[in-house]
């Protein structure tokens, strides 16, 4: 008996003093080094939690949803809220405008300076929304929700209640959401995420609330899924501009709007690059189902979300990197920026691995995952290949972006956006669905070149003419 008591004593002491040395080495790798590679560190581990918990929620959310109302009703709500989505844009750049300036106020010790900026940007989009607003009601009194989304006559007055409805919870999170911006500039990216995560969570408790109360309502499902992002932001808001940000809470007198040439000459590059990644990266679907009907868009959609695992994680790390970077530079922490690049860049080798074996087992996992849909190896090769090239210039365009030297990215953004179209129909009808994703490796590849040369050359500070813009 006592033979047994001290066997079980020495394993629960083995296991004790395990976890204790666990936790200690996993305390000392997270605090480690400069503040500001800990408060990265932090904010990734948290930003994989959160993450990994709203995917757990989206993928309650959908069947949930679908179960209240039917599968055409939610494709329905799809359609409507993609299409009004498409107005984020209106920003005009605004958001990463402030994000940069931000940075570079606070980093200079220029608060009162960042605080302008805050409120400036609240002020302009303010009045952007509200013309859209107004321009909105009176438009869609006459738009035929029926014939654009191509559903029943008789729904024509409850989509144009519901389209009313999303529009006004839009623009209300399009001005909210811009203290997520001033959280992420402030290299805290992991607080803007739990306000999503919070978000879903409350549209998952009052959706299931509705399935109990009552029958399928495509606008009560509006409303919900409108309003839960918008109570949050404004809870938040009262939150974070009393507390932590109050030194940079909006605030009518600091709107100047003289201040906004800097934010919109900074912001105007932004929203031209994001319109051109737009093209050159969301216009494959639309290629494919010209070239070779709809029906060969699904296993180009499967291979592309099963090699999207990989910039999905690899985001989650470049995250907090963008601030971290622009607040270095200001502070000329030149050191801390090419040890961090370093880390990255071992990463993504170690994710070159990982990706290669993806494409050498994607028959197999296709066959189990989707066994219906035959996928050639051909199109999944070169999706391995466009993952490689896409992250490998995210690593340096996070740092592009930071610093704000967006003028080679701006030409190259454009140049290969127009590019892109024509090359992909002609690569497509060459080669097939593969040709298609084959542009934008093409393309990409040449942005792998250049962007790591900008690097190298902006960050010891041998940059001149269009390299220094």
């Amino acid at each position: 008996m006592n033979s047994w008591r001290v066997k079980y004593f020495c394993i629960f002491q083995t296991t004790f003093y395990s976890d204790i040395m666990y936790r200690y080495f996993l305390y000392k790798f997270i605090n480690k080094g400069h503040e500001r590679s800990i408060n990265a560190r932090k904010n990734i581990i948290l930003l994989f939690f959160i993450k990994g918990c709203s995917i757990v929620i989206s993928l309650m959310l959908v069947p949930l949803t679908i179960n209240y109302i039917n599968p055409t009703r939610y494709g329905i709500w799809l359609t409507l809220s993609s299409i009004i989505g498409w107005l984020s844009f209106f920003d005009i750049g605004f958001g990463n405008g402030l994000r940069n300036k931000f940075i570079e106020a606070v980093a200079k010790g220029q608060h009162e300076l960042a605080r302008i900026y805050v409120s400036t940007t609240y002020g302009i989009l303010s009045i952007i929304i509200g013309i859209l607003l107004l321009f909105f009601i009176v438009i869609n009194y006459f738009l035929s929700w029926p014939k654009i989304l191509n559903t029943p006559n008789s729904m024509a007055s409850e989509l144009y209640v519901l389209a009313l409805i999303t529009f006004v919870f839009f623009c209300l999170q399009f001005i909210l959401q811009l203290l997520t911006t001033i959280i992420i500039s402030d290299q805290k990216p992991a607080k803007a995420a739990f306000f999503n995560l919070s978000s879903s969570f409350l549209s998952l408790f009052i959706i299931y609330i509705l399935t109990k109360t009552t029958h399928g309502n495509l606008i009560y499902l509006g409303f919900t899924l409108g309003a839960t992002p918008v109570i949050v932001l404004i809870i938040a808001s009262i939150w974070f501009y009393t507390h932590d940000y109050k030194c940079y809470a909006p605030s009518l007198k600091y709107i100047k709007f003289e201040y906004a040439k800097n934010l919109m000459s900074l912001g105007l590059k932004f929203f031209v690059i994001q319109i051109s990644a737009l093209i050159l990266y969301e216009s494959s679907n639309v290629i494919i189902s010209q070239l070779f009907g709809p029906v060969e868009v699904t296993p180009y959609n499967i291979a592309y979300k099963y090699f999207g695992i990989i910039p999905m994680v690899f985001n989650i790390v470049l995250s907090p990197m963008w601030s971290a970077y622009a607040e270095a530079y200001v502070k000329n922490d030149i050191v801390w920026i090419k040890r961090s690049i370093r880390k990255v860049i071992k990463l993504w080798l170690l994710l070159c691995v990982v990706i290669f074996i993806m494409c050498v087992a994607s028959n197999e996992i296709y066959s189990w995952w989707v066994p219906t849909i035959k996928i050639p190896f051909l199109l999944s090769f070169i999706l391995a290949f466009y993952v490689l090239i896409n992250t490998w210039c995210n690593i340096f365009a996070q740092f592009i972006n930071g610093v704000g030297k967006l003028k080679l990215q701006l030409v190259f953004g454009l140049s290969g956006a127009l590019i892109n179209i024509p090359l992909a129909i002609f690569l497509g009808k060459k080669i097939g669905v593969s040709g298609v994703v084959l542009s934008t490796c093409i393309i990409g590849f040449f942005t792998a070149i250049w962007c790591p040369v900008q690097y190298y050359k902006v960050v010891n500070n041998k940059a001149k003419g269009i390299w220094f813009k």
